[in-house]
């Protein structure tokens, strides 16, 4: 399995346009192959940060489904990223 997470820190006034541009996308995942969750969401505490969480049964079926990534009229929006991908061997109740 594969976790996907960390932040987006987007340009001034550019979340919400965003977060709406990324509805289609959180929906078009979850129907995705392979997707377990897939969420992207305003961060409580800055203005400017959008998180992102994703789980994925495997590197193929998150490859199928991102392609060549987002389009360019939301990496416009983007400042920068720190998102990380996480590898998980082993997982269970918490």
């Amino acid at each position: 399995m594969l976790i996907i997470s960390g932040r987006i820190i987007l340009k001034e006034g550019g979340r919400e346009a965003f977060l709406k541009a990324s509805h289609e996308a959180m929906l078009k995942a979850r129907a995705a192959p392979g997707c377990r969750q897939f969420v992207v969401a305003a961060d409580p505490i800055d203005p400017h940060v959008a998180n992102v969480y994703e789980e994925w049964d495997s590197e193929h079926e998150l490859l199928a489904f991102r392609g060549d990534g987002p389009p360019s009229d939301l990496r416009a929006l983007i400042s920068s990223a720190d998102v990380r991908r996480h590898e998980v061997s082993r997982s269970g109740p918490a």
